[in-house]
């Protein structure tokens, strides 16, 4: 840094912060470090008792914080997504759609092992709405050298390391299995669970209907559902091992093809998910999605009505904070059930 004459100072870099104080008014930061001034900053600098300021010397191969920021934004922002202006040498980058917001976690990582910066961002697989934070990125010095901002351009390789994936399913099918209710035995206290969960989403339920303990009466239920236009579909109870409940097998014999019958997420271990040959995906319900306020269902419906195809993998990967710990009050999303995946 070097000192100079504050009439002189616009357009320079000041390196350290300025306080203003007033008795009995204000004790404050005027001027951060980092800021560049303006020509309409030298009165109120003066006016500072601030004739001379020690202010950054632009070397040949060095990044100002703010430039270094803008390079760090760049490699994460993606369609759906704004950043906010520069302040502090920090970006932010922030949603503009409904959908699902992904992250390459190891090149989120390549890059944060990278010396003197910095991107944090909100996990990934979490819906997000307009206005939702998604990321934040800064260099941890004041300036950095060119070269190693070259090297985040070289992980970003062209490719946004962040990703909203807006919701595209908006009609679903609902098929409700048991002789109980069938039969009328009890009320469906189970539908109207899932279609308030859908409409949440904006998703329309265009299909439902009500079958027993069947496999093939299940089985025609799914095949006419898909033939209905839904464009995703739900089968609820009989998802247990006992010999009455036919609904995975029923999934099964449909054609679809079986990602997985079970997970390893509590509630919700009795999962059935699998998708068709067109890519539509199909999911059986255990029971307490019915009862319990937070369920495995809850983290995988954002990503099937976004279009984000499923992986057993990813199933097998949910185990870590798979674990409701069913508070009192329930906070969720802001806990940590099913951020580990």
């Amino acid at each position: 840094m070097k000192e100079i004459e504050t009439i002189h100072a616009e357009g320079h870099v000041i390196c350290h912060d300025i306080t203003v104080i007033i008795k009995d008014q204000i004790k404050d930061t005027a001027f951060r470090k980092g800021h560049i001034v303006t020509k309409e900053d030298i009165p109120k600098l003066l006016s500072l008792g601030k004739d001379h300021l020690y202010v950054w010397e632009k070397e040949e191969g060095m990044l100002h914080e703010n430039e270094a920021a803008k390079i760090l934004a760049s490699v994460c922002r993606n369609q759906y997504m704004k950043e906010t202006p520069v302040k502090e040498g920090k970006i932010e980058l922030v949603a503009e759609c409904e959908g699902v917001f992904l992250v390459d976690v190891e090149r989120l990582r390549k890059i944060n092992s990278l010396d003197a910066m910095m991107i944090a961002t909100r996990h990934t697989n979490q819906a997000v709405c307009p206005g939702d934070k998604l990321a934040g990125t800064r260099i941890i010095p004041l300036v950095i050298e060119a070269e190693k901002m070259e090297a985040v351009k070289e992980i970003g390789d062209g490719r946004p390391i962040l990703k909203i994936c807006p919701y595209v399913r908006k009609k679903a099918a609902v098929i409700t299995t048991g002789n109980e209710v069938y039969h009328g035995r009890i009320q469906d206290t189970f539908t109207p669970v899932i279609r308030e969960k859908l409409a949440a989403f904006g998703v329309e339920v265009i299909f439902h209907e009500t079958v027993p303990d069947e496999t093939d009466q299940i089985q025609a239920a799914i095949l006419r559902a898909k033939e209905s236009g839904a464009q995703c579909i739900l089968c609820t109870g009989g998802m247990s091992v006992d010999p009455d409940d036919r609904t995975p097998g029923a999934i099964r014999d449909s054609g679809a093809r079986i990602v997985t019958y079970g997970a390893p997420v509590l509630p919700g271990a009795m999962l059935v998910l699998g998708y068709y040959e067109d890519g539509t995906p199909i999911m059986g319900l255990p029971g307490c999605v019915m009862y319990a306020a937070v369920t495995v269902f809850d983290l995988l419906l954002p990503r099937v009505l976004a279009d984000v195809e499923i992986t057993r993998e990813e199933i097998a990967g949910m185990g870590h904070g798979g674990l409701c710990l069913g508070c009192e009050t329930c906070h969720y999303p802001a806990c940590s059930f099913g951020k580990g995946y």
